[in-house]
């Protein structure tokens, strides 16, 4: 059973567009055994002057997707788009669809022509773009703050990532946006929780087994030092009281936050070169 649901994270600031899936082993963010449900994030971060996005959402809840930003903001406000991994579809896949319903005023990101990144639909043999709007695009500049009214979001590298990934800090609502990271947390059941507290506990050779069995499969037998000294210093720099990652449930609360990052250094440790050696790794492996 799906599950859509628009859960306001913080007073007419930060919206979490729900939207969940099965875990049936076709989600590269899960383990290939990982069975129940997760759920999908995107972020609306909104200011009476304009709104943005963060994500865009797998184009199969293209429908849910709209009418989620239907009931939160109105057609004709400007609206910015970021998708945290360009070469991902759930970040992707619905920003040409959110741009033909509403007044997309630019698409942040690290390529300058994020059209060609966009372009899901066969193009026309006249090299026509299909009747899809062009995207103004603007480059994404690490630590250069993104303005949406006097409201200012900060953007970094993702100090731990397989491919372009970014994440933002929003000290407005201090709430740290992770997309691919922390996001270990499923249920089994649709309605979630997906929101959850201080009272929740991560094991350490959970998260580890989590990252070995997805996309962080090679940081075993990695150099890890520079990983954590770059997370380190996220957690240092900013003032977290909510994770809120691309996938899976939205970890709130300073202690939990704390304790979440305490945990990914410990797991970053014990994969670091100087403890384990790198080995091949079976295509199927669980570890």
């Amino acid at each position: 059973m799906s599950y859509s649901k628009v859960v306001e994270l913080t007073e007419g600031k930060v919206f979490a567009l729900h939207n969940t899936f099965p875990l049936d082993g076709r989600i590269s963010a899960y383990p290939i055994s990982a069975r129940g449900q997760s759920v999908s994030n995107c972020y609306l971060l909104k200011e009476e002057s304009g709104a943005l996005l963060l994500d865009t959402g797998y184009a199969a809840h293209e429908a849910e997707i709209l009418a989620q930003l239907e009931s939160l903001i109105d057609p004709d406000l400007p609206l910015h788009l970021l998708p945290l991994r360009i070469n991902e579809f759930m970040s992707v896949g619905n920003a040409m669809a959110i741009a033909k319903r509403f007044n997309v005023v630019e698409c942040l990101a690290p390529v300058p022509e994020i059209n060609e990144w966009l372009e899901f639909e066969a193009l026309e043999p006249s090299g026509g773009n299909n009747g899809n709007p062009i995207l103004p695009t603007t480059i994404l500049k690490p630590l250069h703050p993104i303005e949406i009214g006097d409201r200012y979001i900060e953007v970094m590298i993702a100090p731990i990532r397989l491919i372009s990934t970014r994440w933002i800090y929003d000290a407005a609502t201090r709430t740290l946006f992770t997309s691919d990271m922390f996001s270990h947390l499923w249920t089994d059941r649709a309605e979630g929780p997906w929101l959850l507290d201080e009272d929740e506990v991560t094991t350490t050779s959970f998260v580890r087994s989590f990252l070995l069995n997805t996309r962080y499969w090679w940081l075993e037998g990695a150099r890890t030092d520079s990983i954590r000294k770059g997370i380190a210093e996220v957690f240092e720099r900013y003032d977290i009281e909510t994770i809120a990652p691309g996938y899976g449930a939205i970890l709130r609360g300073r202690h939990l936050v704390e304790q979440q990052f305490a945990v990914l250094d410990e797991v970053l440790a014990g994969f670091d070169r100087s403890v384990v050696k790198p080995g091949y790794v079976a295509l199927g492996l669980e570890r």
